[in-house]
């Protein structure tokens, strides 16, 4: 069956060109002791303590990995309190009382590229991992994982797709830093020895294209070229955008590089770039406050920086009287939460604020749109309808587990049954 490719309103070219509110003076910032990743954390650091920018803090403990946090201002540690984290749940959090003078934990470190060319897969592990890196783009996968590989790699890819509507940050870092992403891609290349790099851009944004093109002339030596991709959703899912830009075509539920490809965010790639060449974590990201909620902004903020600041730069909430509802990241896959009281951590894309309207949900009329848009090829009504009677057994025999969670069967269903949700449940019901 030939999948229908959905083309979605993206809202994003009134955004992207909104200027960008530079926020980096928050008083006190916050840092979550545990991610959805890594239920269980280990605070470095003891309430009176100074630290310093980019010092390691705390570490999170996943089921076989690990992340180190880094403060982003210098300061003392104050008690730990309670914030939402790009989850939408209530964590514990580190605080950083920021005493503004910015001291670095490693100042004027810098890499030469002599030294950058010396650097073996090894090294550029351990650079990732000290830096805490992880993927940008949503998943929060650890990046010295990803890169800790033995298999042979014919090609990287920088994934710029970002085509979940409303999200911005990635094509404003691409659009600001067009070196860095390039030449954090040359340093995936080098680690894992991948002879080509394909840096993937919706063909809609033209001006981008053509700044990463005229970046690229000043690398005449790197084999990294830019690949206009088609403007339909979820070309940013990485099979998909892996398939789109390299031809190169994954099975579903296998790891990438056993097709002898990688796949990383822009953003991502640019903030190895920063670890590798000043030995830094990622201090700072972009972030989008939209909807018709809300006062629609970018800022350039630091990790840990409580939302509700930014609220209040953007003036509030618009008819404060009309009941809200708020997204953590994107519509379709992002998080709803009802406690604005977040902090930015290094996954944190967005908040969008929206009027509450009245949906009604209606039976389902057999149209069939919901497994024609899927890109996994799942049903998801059998599922929604086995997850509603709690039985395991027809569950099991569903392939849940192979939903990407991108929120089409959703978005498309015009009886307007939650079909997302239903099918999280299920991945739980089934876990």
């Amino acid at each position: 069956m030939q999948l229908v490719k959905t083309k979605i309103v993206d809202n994003k070219k009134s955004l992207i060109e909104l200027p960008t509110e530079i926020m980096l003076e928050p008083k006190k910032l916050y840092y979550p002791v545990t991610s959805g990743r890594c239920p269980v954390g280990r605070p470095c650091v003891e309430v009176g303590d100074r630290v310093l920018v980019g010092q390691l803090i705390g570490v999170r403990v996943g089921s076989f990995f690990d992340q180190e946090v880094h403060s982003t201002v210098s300061g003392v540690v104050l008690k730990n309190e309670k914030k939402v984290d790009q989850s939408g749940k209530l964590v514990d959090c580190m605080v950083v009382e920021n005493d503004f003078k910015y001291e670095e934990f490693a100042p004027g470190f810098e890499r030469s590229d002599e030294e950058i060319k010396q650097l073996t897969h090894k090294d550029f592990v351990s650079i990732a991992h000290d830096a805490g890196l992880v993927g940008l783009g949503g998943a929060a996968f650890p990046s010295y994982i990803k890169l800790d590989t033995d298999e042979e790699i014919k090609v990287v890819v920088a994934n710029g797709a970002e085509c979940e509507p409303f999200l911005i940050s990635d094509y404003k870092f691409m659009d600001e830093y067009p070196e860095k992403v390039i030449l954090g891609l040359s340093y995936v290349m080098q680690a894992v020895n991948a002879p080509e790099g394909v840096i993937a851009i919706k063909k809609k944004h033209k001006a981008l294209i053509l700044k990463m093109e005229e970046e690229l002339l000043k690398y005449p030596d790197l084999n990294i070229r830019v690949k206009k991709i088609r403007d339909f959703y979820p070309a940013g899912w990485e099979i998909q955008t892996v398939e789109l830009a390299t031809g190169i075509k994954v099975p579903i539920g296998t790891i990438l590089a056993k097709s002898g490809v990688l796949n990383f965010n822009t953003t991502t790639l640019g903030s190895f770039y920063e670890a590798v060449k000043y030995g830094v974590p990622l201090l700072y990201r972009y972030f989008t406050i939209a909807g018709d909620g809300i006062k629609n902004m970018t800022f350039k903020i630091k990790l840990g920086t409580p939302v509700r600041e930014l609220i209040e730069k953007a003036g509030g909430y618009l008819k404060p009287e009309v009941p809200k509802v708020l997204v953590l990241g994107g519509p379709m896959m992002g998080t709803n939460t009802t406690n604005d009281d977040i902090v930015i951590t290094d996954t944190t894309t967005s908040l969008l604020v929206f009027n509450q309207e009245e949906l009604h949900e209606d039976p389902c009329i057999m149209c069939s749109s919901c497994i024609e848009h899927c890109p996994t090829g799942l049903d998801p009504v059998l599922i929604m309808r086995a997850q509603r009677k709690r039985d395991k057994e027809e569950l099991l025999t569903l392939d849940v587990n192979k939903c990407i969670e991108c929120g089409l069967c959703s978005y498309i269903c015009p009886s307007k049954i939650p079909l997302t949700e239903e099918i999280r449940k299920a991945k739980r019901t089934i876990k």
